[in-house]
């Protein structure tokens, strides 16, 4: 559920208000200092105590509304700056391959090429297209609340793919995953959705997972009518305040020795299409270079899992 966010026009009409209540308040104040002087020396009535009543929480008011005015707008230049990011990774994103499309469109055009030169260059401009179009499904996918579709999927086969994607993707050795997957794992939904989700956070274990890479990949039962999907890597691992931060929009965590490439968008996508699946997920970490394990939990049940020994 989003947080409630007041609008622009709402906020300066507030703040108007509590400038006109501030001064009127103090003139006030000022006047019945001024007028009530006797009773100030001999002792207030029930009226002088009445109007301290009101300008009292007349005054209690104003600051609690200009603490949530305060923290509204710390949360706004947050979203800003994430945002400003967000714009910056997107330019980022876009411009490097298509400049690099160009130069080999170039390169095509004027120069006579070998067989083989050429071949290298075609590989390249379809890796760029490829992280072009991956961009473009990340912004596209992020823009999406909810999944309309429900059917029967099979997690199985589909971690199987996103797993067997990020290997060739990355050009990574089949030790570099460990699967611990049961014969099958049903649940209702889009399939393609989820599997944007798991790709995801596959991706960003790969991303994040260090030097020597090795990734987790698990499916076990949380209760008896729901399952969990556990995506762990060995890595540069997260703080304590970034476990939850880490799901936000266009927000990127730094790390020594690892860039903060990509949009922002991928853990936001896997929350959004996580929750419209009835499910939920979250980070867990024993600190930052402890590695990081992302833990997906969705309605749904497993057929021939085999509980660890131990």
């Amino acid at each position: 559920m989003s947080s409630w966010s007041p609008r622009p026009s709402t906020v300066l009409t507030v703040t108007i208000t509590l400038v006109v209540l501030t001064v009127a308040l103090t003139i006030g104040w000022q006047i019945l200092v001024a007028r009530e002087s006797d009773a100030l020396i001999e002792g207030f009535g029930a009226v002088h105590w009445a109007l301290v009543a009101v300008g009292s929480l007349f005054f209690a008011l104003i600051i609690t509304a200009a603490i949530l005015m305060a923290i509204w707008l710390v949360r706004e230049i947050r979203l800003t700056q994430r945002q400003q990011n967000f714009l910056d990774a997107v330019t980022h994103e876009l411009h490097t391959p298509l400049a690099s499309l160009r130069l080999y469109v170039d390169t095509f055009r004027n120069q006579n090429l070998d067989p083989s030169r050429r071949n290298e260059f075609l590989e390249m401009m379809i890796d760029d297209i490829e992280r072009l179009q991956h961009t473009i499904d990340q912004i596209l996918h992020a823009a999406r609340n909810e999944s309309r579709r429900r059917e029967s999927v099979d997690l199985v086969p589909l971690l199987n793919d996103c797993v067997d994607t990020a290997i060739e993707t990355h050009d990574l050795p089949s030790a570099a995953f460990v699967r611990k997957l049961p014969q099958r794992a049903a649940v209702k939904g889009d399939a393609e959705q989820l599997r944007v989700a798991f790709r995801n956070l596959i991706e960003n274990a790969v991303r994040y997972a260090g030097q020597e890479i090795s990734v987790e990949v698990a499916v076990a039962p949380s209760t008896s009518r729901r399952i969990e999907v556990r995506v762990s890597d060995q890595g540069v691992g997260l703080s304590t305040s970034a476990l939850t931060r880490v799901f936000q929009r266009f927000q990127r965590i730094s790390h020594e020795g690892v860039s903060a490439s990509g949009l922002g968008l991928g853990l936001y996508i896997v929350r959004n299409v996580v929750r419209a699946h009835g499910g939920s997920v979250r980070a867990e970490s024993a600190g930052v270079g402890a590695g990081s394990s992302f833990v997906v939990t969705l309605p749904g049940q497993l057929d021939g899992y085999t509980h660890p020994a131990g």
